[in-house]
């Protein structure tokens, strides 16, 4: 514990104190100072100048990374019939209805996204208290309750994030592994903050994005410019 504390210091010692990196110079940072001997995830968070409490201030969509995100979602799919064998060409981990739905009331969650079919959705409520706090219930605002299982399941594997907002007004989302490259990291990271701006609740006032910070899983947050909505590589 004591290495890896004076590493995650190292790491820290390298941020410029009271410094607003740009998108490109941060995730550039974040690669640099890694000590993980893992290919780390790169994370994002934005903390958003809304009030999650009421309904009009949600900030909830999905976005598909122009680069993917550097790793295979492992996707259910609640189908029957056509679409269940659909969902299998589509290269779904799992699919299934009732005899799903049991294995996972039993405690089975090993999977990262999950599709549904309109009429499965009566059956896949019953768990809400399973899929809702781990944000996997299937749901139309993110194109996961579709007749179109092809689609997304090919969006969830092509590289397809979902983000919220949650009840601190704090948003999480990754942008890829410390393997890519510079401008693949910045330009994903500018595609999620393009919708995430796009979203935008009419009913938040003043400034939209007040903090923004990249890092990889276990590296120190660096501060990145909030108002910088443009991602300008190799300048």
């Amino acid at each position: 514990m004591a290495q890896r504390s004076k590493a995650y210091k190292a790491a820290a010692a390298k941020i410029d104190e009271g410094a607003l990196y740009s998108p490109a110079e941060a995730v550039a940072l974040a690669k640099e100072i890694d000590t993980a001997k893992t290919d780390s995830t790169v994370e994002v968070v934005l903390r958003l100048g809304v009030d999650p409490r009421k309904a009009d201030q949600m900030v909830r969509g999905t976005v598909n990374l122009p680069n993917g995100t550097g790793k295979t979602a492992r996707v259910v799919v609640f189908a029957t019939g056509d679409k269940a064998a659909a969902a299998e060409e589509a290269g779904a981990d799992y699919v299934g209805s009732d005899d799903l739905i049991a294995r996972i009331q039993g405690g089975w969650t090993d999977f990262d996204a999950a599709v549904a079919t309109p009429d499965m959705m009566g059956k896949v409520g019953r768990l809400g208290k399973v899929l809702g706090p781990r944000n996997l219930m299937p749901n139309p605002k993110t194109g996961t309750v579709t007749m179109d299982v092809t689609k997304a399941v090919n969006d969830i594997k092509g590289g397809k994030i979902d983000f919220r907002v949650d009840k601190h007004s704090n948003l999480h989302f990754i942008v890829g592994k410390t393997s890519f490259e510079v401008e693949k990291l910045a330009e994903n990271y500018g595609a999620a903050l393009e919708e995430i701006l796009r979203l935008k609740p009419s009913a938040s006032k003043g400034r939209y994005i007040t903090k923004a910070t990249v890092s990889t899983t276990f590296g120190p947050g660096i501060p990145v410019d909030p108002n910088a909505t443009e991602v300008v590589v190799g300048a």
